[in-house]
């Protein structure tokens, strides 16, 4: 016999040795390809392509939980109105005045924050006693050191209240990501308004933040 004749025997004889290595399950497929993808998703989520969590807090500004807990309160008022208009009174501008002490009928927006603020568990004032008057809820604000000054590093979010001097307070809805100012006022137009302001806040003084 010749050699190569010995040689291709011996090469057969190998391949007949040698067991074949088995073919994939589908199972063992399918889990493999399964686990690929939540890996692909987690590291879509952590890299990812939008903006992260962090990045959207800064850029949208979204409430603390007691911002939110103010916002949610006075939402559902938008649309509460004198009757009659001009009056400072209703039956439901009544129950806001119940937030305050000593509280009679009159300009009624510093009432409506401090309803608010009650219905959030943060009530206004060193005994919660609420304000009557803006100019009282921003001096307390600044004793207390709840108060934000406005100017570039005010940044308000969603729940501060804004006050404007002494004539007026409202309440921070949301901020846009360009920095454009949404807030519900009391006695804005004889009711619960809801107004949009550039960043400055409208010649805002300041802001109130609760918590």
């Amino acid at each position: 016999m010749s050699l190569d004749l010995v040689l291709a025997r011996v090469a057969e004889l190998q391949q007949m040795l040698t067991p074949a290595a088995p073919a994939p399950s589908t199972s063992t497929t399918s889990s493999t390809s399964f686990a690929d993808q939540l890996l692909s998703a987690s590291t879509g989520a952590t890299l990812g392509a939008g903006p992260t969590a962090a990045t959207s807090a800064v850029a949208g500004r979204p409430a603390s939980s007691v911002g939110q807990a103010i916002v949610n309160a006075a939402l559902p008022e938008v649309g509460v109105s004198e009757q009659p208009p001009g009056s400072n009174d209703s039956p439901r501008i009544a129950q806001f005045r119940q937030a305050t002490a000593g509280s009679g009928v009159g300009p009624w927006c510093a009432y409506f924050a401090s309803w608010a603020a009650r219905q959030a568990g943060v009530p206004l004032g060193d005994q919660g006693q609420g304000f009557g008057s803006v100019s009282d809820v921003y001096a307390w604000a600044q004793k207390t050191g709840r108060a934000i000054p406005n100017g570039a590093d005010a940044h308000p979010q969603a729940g501060d209240l804004i006050v404007w001097g002494g004539e007026h307070i409202g309440i921070v809805q949301s901020v846009d990501p360009s920095g454009t100012i949404h807030t519900i006022e009391g006695n804005s137009s004889d009711k619960v308004s809801q107004r949009t302001y550039g960043p400055d806040g409208g010649g805002a003084t300041g802001y109130v933040r609760l918590g």
